[in-house]
């Protein structure tokens, strides 16, 4: 991939000189100036910029200036704004002055990185098309074959150009946020913010608070004006995750602004107007909810113009493979090869059923660039999966218990007791197998303690295992090992 050079605009000697070793680091060519004039000069000289770092406090000329001359002369230009000031004002000013995005100071090398793929467009987000001046989407974790059909893309595009509220449906790890974001991309409002609020982050107050800003004095503490989430991403999109945990009585002053588009701050008594598309996220089932008197009916109906369900991992195994390595390579450091899918981890990657769905398999690659080993992620899988089948084994019916209990079929419970060691012996086997009989990390894998594992294994007659003269492995007497 051709190297993007990025322009790091800092007064600050340390604080540039970091800069420049942590995106050399990801691969960027880097220009660095000490001002907002010698920036403007930059850009004006020579087009080659694909992103620009501009800290706000710089000598000659304010930050915020150099940012609205900035977006004036290169409006799509992605502008990232550093800063030691956290106060939300200044997150505002920089927002309405064309601010891509707004970090603060001290910022990690994690979140400089995120902040850069997300702007340049790159691993799923949108790019800027300046021919035709619309955001154009590449692949991405969810935008395989699922999303890149023929008639989802379709359906996307015509529910991402509208304007009405979307509710996102699925369980936890399937990419809600994600195909949100691909949604926002897709729309008029695609240069405009994009914000998330985790409804069940939070108590109610401070999720209150959080969404709709207070007055100065509102409560104690309380000592400036401080806008809510409403505010920050007007003219854009606002995304409440895991609404179905919202407070009842919160629901209530949502369902307000969906309605008249205005709301009043905290302590407030001025009404506050905003222009806002508003997504909902969640893994509950709202219908159930609203049934049980959990969530308002007239709030449902108002978010549920346009429902999408993402299907769980387990009900697309056919893209197991191609998301696997699309993480790998977003996850590989720059100018490494990733290692590939073996047949044995293809097939172990298929086999299971991935209850934590694309979040769970995107720990698991990052494991796998981590260790290289094949095999291992392969063997510690198939002992996710047998114990997940221990812990999910339902319990002897009704009428077996009853049969066994008049004597006539005694045996039943014993098969059953039987099975349940078994099963029980084969998964702590598989946990020490993948671990290299290492019982420490077996009983971490298993979520046991390392005691309780040393006697379920006395119990179940497992010992140490010993490798005979003909190279196949064996497991001792439990007696002999632990007499």
């Amino acid at each position: 991939m051709r190297k993007r050079t990025i322009l790091v605009v800092e007064d600050d000697p340390e604080v540039r000189s970091y800069l420049e070793m942590a995106l050399g680091c990801q691969g960027y060519q880097v220009e660095a100036v000490e001002d907002g004039e010698e920036a403007l000069a930059r850009l004006d000289n020579h087009n080659g910029i694909s992103l620009v770092l501009l800290d706000i406090l710089l000598p000659r000329k304010g930050g915020m200036e150099v940012l609205r001359e900035i977006r004036a002369l290169h409006p799509d230009l992605p502008v990232i704004v550093l800063s030691g000031l956290s106060s939300p004002l200044t997150v505002v000013e920089a927002v309405k002055s064309g601010a891509t995005d707004y970090l603060a100071k001290p910022v990690s090398h994690e979140e400089l990185a995120e902040a850069i793929r997300k702007a340049l467009g790159e691993n799923g987000e949108y790019t800027t098309n300046t021919a035709a001046g619309s955001p154009q989407l590449e692949a991405g974790p969810l935008l395989c074959p699922w999303a890149r059909s023929r008639t989802m893309e379709a359906m996307l595009n015509r529910i991402g150009a509208s304007d009405v509220p979307v509710l996102l449906q699925g369980e936890t790890g399937v990419g809600k946020e994600v195909l949100a974001r691909q949604l926002h991309a897709r729309s008029p409002r695609a240069r405009k913010p994009f914000l998330k609020v985790n409804c069940a982050a939070l108590p109610s107050e401070l999720i209150e608070s959080e969404l709709f800003g207070y007055e100065r004095g509102a409560f104690t503490g309380a000592f400036r004006n401080k806008p809510g989430k409403f505010e920050l991403a007007d003219g854009g999109t606002i995304l409440l995750d895991e609404i179905g945990d919202m407070d009842f009585r919160l629901q209530a002053k949502l369902l307000h602004v969906l309605q008249d588009s205005e709301f009043e701050r905290l302590g407030g008594r001025e009404p506050v107007r905003v222009d806002v598309r508003v997504m909902a996220a969640t893994h509950c089932d709202l219908e159930a909810a609203v049934r049980e008197g959990r969530f308002r009916a007239d709030l449902y109906y108002r978010l549920n113009v346009i429902t999408i369900r993402i299907p769980p991992l387990r009900e697309r195994k056919e893209e197991i493979p191609e998301l696997a390595e699309f993480l790998l390579r977003k996850h590989a450091p720059p100018g490494e090869r990733p290692p590939e899918l073996t047949p044995s981890l293809r097939r172990a990657l298929l086999a299971y059923d991935w209850p934590g769905n694309v979040r769970e398999l995107e720990n698991v690659m990052r494991r796998y660039l981590v260790l290289r080993d094949a095999d291992l992620i392969a063997r510690e899988l198939s002992a996710r999966s047998l114990t997940r089948g221990v812990t999910s084994m339902p319990a002897p019916s009704t009428e077996v218990a009853m049969v066994a209990g008049n004597g006539r079929h005694g045996s039943l419970l014993d098969k059953v007791d039987a099975a349940k060691r078994e099963a029980e012996r084969e998964t702590i086997l598989a946990a020490l197998n993948a671990t290299h009989w290492n019982r420490k990390r077996a009983a971490e894998l298993l979520g046991v303690d390392y005691k309780a594992l040393l006697y379920r294994m006395k119990k179940l007659g497992i010992g140490e295992k010993t490798l005979p003269a003909n190279g196949r492995a064996t497991t001792a007497a439990a007696g002999e090992v632990f007499a």
